[in-house]
């Protein structure tokens, strides 16, 4: 995914490698490179800004131009600024104390939820028995595609009743369901819709009142661009995200939501999948990015 990127900025330190020392001109047209590069990578243009501005004040230190190897500092510059706006450290899945622990899974329609809900329930289950619950009862299938992908992973799954409309409802009955199977952990799998919507917010608040969940986790498309970062701003307003899962990483998208998105709201990038089996899910390790 961050290809192109990877790229754009290999040429933007070629052109410094062959200068002894470097003046803040030659600065100044290397982080214009560096700004297109990110705007053309998706990334939100407030994050654009201050990101180039701290690798700038960094950059016409007098360490850097009175260097021997330049080049080598701006590279390393930019590459601490870019850990630091993705995030410095891993960041875990928390368990409660107190079994079970509750994943709310939330997100638009069609950014990979569903899928990513047993994903996640397939990795915690070398140490945990999770349950997977179908709260989404407004997409036509979507109760049905949980629970087949639930049971191709192995995973106990919990549903409504037939005729059952109250997506809330069933997922505070899964408490007891779980109980009675002895699953320390349960995933809240609710609705999306095409764009956010105050009726969705005011179940998805509903939810997290009866539930408690001890973690919200954020599912982003990152072939969604710039709108991902206003995506991620509207549903921690609301319900107090507390981390984020990129989709799609195996993609061609430009990689800009995981650029923007824990700098524009503070929320750690958590877990990343990047292809479309159970098993293609990964920790979201910046460095490694």
């Amino acid at each position: 995914m961050f290809d192109s990127l990877k790229e754009r900025f290999e040429n933007i330190f070629s052109s410094l490698r062959g200068k002894g020392k470097l003046s803040e001109e030659d600065i100044n047209l290397a982080l214009r490179e560096v700004r297109r590069a990110l705007l053309e990578a998706d990334v939100n243009y407030k994050v654009v800004k201050d990101v180039v501005e701290a690798i700038r004040a960094r950059a016409t230190g007098q360490q850097v131009l009175e260097s021997i190897t330049p080049s080598q500092l701006i590279f390393t510059i930019v590459y601490e600024e870019l850990i630091k706006i993705m995030g410095e450290a891993p960041a875990p899945l928390v368990i409660s104390p107190k079994p079970p622990t509750v994943y709310m899974m939330v997100g638009l329609q069609g950014s990979g939820k569903t899928t990513t809900t047993v994903k996640i329930a397939r990795r915690m289950s070398k140490g945990h028995k999770p349950l997977v619950v179908a709260c989404d009862l407004r997409r036509p299938a979507a109760v049905e595609q949980l629970r087949v992908l639930a049971e191709k992973a192995n995973i106990p799954f919990f549903g409504p009743e037939a005729g059952e409309t109250d997506p809330v409802a069933v997922a505070r009955k899964s408490r007891a369901y779980a109980e009675s199977r002895l699953c320390d952990m349960i995933l809240l799998d609710t609705a999306g819709r095409l764009q956010m919507d105050d009726e969705l917010m005011h179940e998805l608040e509903a939810m997290k009142a009866a539930t408690a969940p001890t973690e919200i986790l954020l599912v982003v498309d990152s072939m969604t661009g710039q709108e991902a970062v206003n995506v991620a701003g509207t549903f921690h307003e609301r319900l107090g995200l507390t981390g984020v899962v990129l989709t799609k990483l195996d993609g061609d998208a430009r990689g800009g939501p995981s650029l923007a998105v824990r700098a524009s709201t503070g929320v750690p990038i958590k877990l990343a999948g990047c292809g479309e089996k159970t098993e293609d899910l990964e920790v979201f390790d910046a460095r490694r990015m």
